[in-house]
């Protein structure tokens, strides 16, 4: 399945009134997909694995605004460091290191959304609530010039369970405005990435300003 344009533009007139950025998951999608996305005014696309991002960086439009989505190791970070718009799942201040060396390399400061560890399975990637709070006040991370934390990132539970989903939404939210508070917070402090296809509209019920969508706009991955 290309795209679905009719549900594209449903989604995104929804979202431009609720001032909630899209970033379209295209992960595992061809180069067409993406560019039919794209001549219907999408910027922001994200994608999970390292290779897969490097190859379509180089086949699509220069102004496309690439987003990591996925689980990151840090002797990858340097295929991505030249044009990677924003990291969102950083989950390790050893990965913030190395971000910020490979920023350093390419001349940039690269944005990064902290991943926070939210929900009941095991399976999610982040920093839980006591290790995010000592690293947003650590020295070690301020001294990291060349990346630039613009906001936290997380996952709810896979759950039928709206009250525990909303729940996990709502304690991200709260972080959110701890960590805006901290000396982390700031001008460029502003983006809560939480919310994919089956529960983005709890999300920005919660305080999403960012939603990561594929699956609604694409059709199902085939992996």
């Amino acid at each position: 399945m290309a795209v679905n344009t009719d549900q594209y533009l449903s989604i995104t007139a929804g979202l431009k009134k609720k001032n909630v950025a899209l970033v379209a998951v295209s992960k595992i999608k061809p180069v067409e997909d993406i560019l039919e996305m794209y001549q219907l005014g999408q910027r922001d696309f994200g994608e999970n694995y390292v290779q897969e991002l490097a190859d379509k960086q180089t086949r699509l439009p220069d102004d496309i605004r690439w987003h990591f989505i996925g689980h990151l190791q840090g002797n990858k970070v340097k295929y991505i460091a030249p044009f990677v718009h924003l990291i969102q799942g950083v989950d390790s201040f050893k990965l913030l290191t190395e971000i910020n060396k490979q920023a350093q390399k390419n001349n940039r400061v690269i944005d990064c959304l902290l991943q926070v560890h939210v929900a009941e399975e095991d399976t999610k990637f982040g920093f839980d609530e006591r290790e995010l709070l000592e690293l947003v006040q650590s020295e070690q991370l301020t001294a990291l010039k060349h990346i630039r934390i613009t906001g936290l990132m997380g996952m709810a539970s896979f759950s039928d369970d709206e009250n525990k989903v909303r729940g996990e939404f709502r304690k991200l939210k709260q972080l959110f405005d701890t960590v805006a508070a901290s000396p982390v917070g700031g001008p460029a402090f502003t983006i809560l990435s939480m919310g994919m296809s089956g529960d983005y509209e709890m999300a920005i019920e919660e305080g999403s300003t960012l939603v990561r969508i594929g699956s609604l706009l694409f059709g199902a991955r085939v992996r």
